[in-house]
């Protein structure tokens, strides 16, 4: 092989990465949809994983007596997931129990993932159009997509609550692990 023809072989092979880079991914057929419930995702992974990590006997750990423990948050989530997302979906929430009070372990990983798996649920029933429509939410009117964005900013305002209290018992949070982020 000549020195020019190997010389435009390498360039051929370290091109083609940039090229297939260069391309644009194909859009969704929902953008806002996708970007929103991306987010959600992100938190719904780090709070699941923190629920695992958190030992039985921890679940009951609160940093002062005047906040929730770990499991009265994961509890609360549970809840807000079932109710925020109803809200979006324009209907009654599937659940009626108050997580917030259960202390076992195994039921509370299961509320979340229960609740995480409704949202879920009302995310793939939606599009951009029908996420612009109004619902009624905490007293007044929001598209639907505004009723998910707050949610996700709910989980992630209690994600950093359970961040704090992982590290007050001496671990890592799921977002701080290598490949976290």
């Amino acid at each position: 092989m000549s020195r020019l023809s190997a010389c435009a072989l390498v360039l051929l092979v370290i091109g083609m990465p940039a090229h297939a880079l260069a391309q644009e991914p194909a859009a969704p057929a929902s953008p806002m949809i996708s970007a929103v419930k991306g987010t959600f995702g992100m938190v719904k992974g780090y709070i699941l994983k923190s629920a695992e990590k958190v030992a039985e006997a921890d679940y009951a750990f609160k940093p002062t007596p005047e906040v929730r423990s770990f499991g009265q948050m994961f509890g609360h989530i549970a809840n807000a997931n079932f109710m925020i997302c109803s809200r979006a979906a324009g209907e009654k929430s599937p659940s009626a129990e108050n997580f917030e009070q259960k202390t076992a372990k195994a039921d509370l990983v299961k509320a979340l993932a229960d609740s995480f798996a409704y949202c879920d649920g009302v995310f793939g029933r939606l599009t951009d159009a029908s996420g612009a429509e109004m619902v009624d939410f905490f007293g007044g009117k929001q598209p639907k997509l505004a009723v998910l964005a707050f949610n996700n900013a709910h989980n992630f305002e209690h994600y950093g609550n359970l961040v704090t209290y992982l590290r007050l018992k001496g671990m890592v949070p799921p977002s701080s692990e290598r490949g976290g982020m």
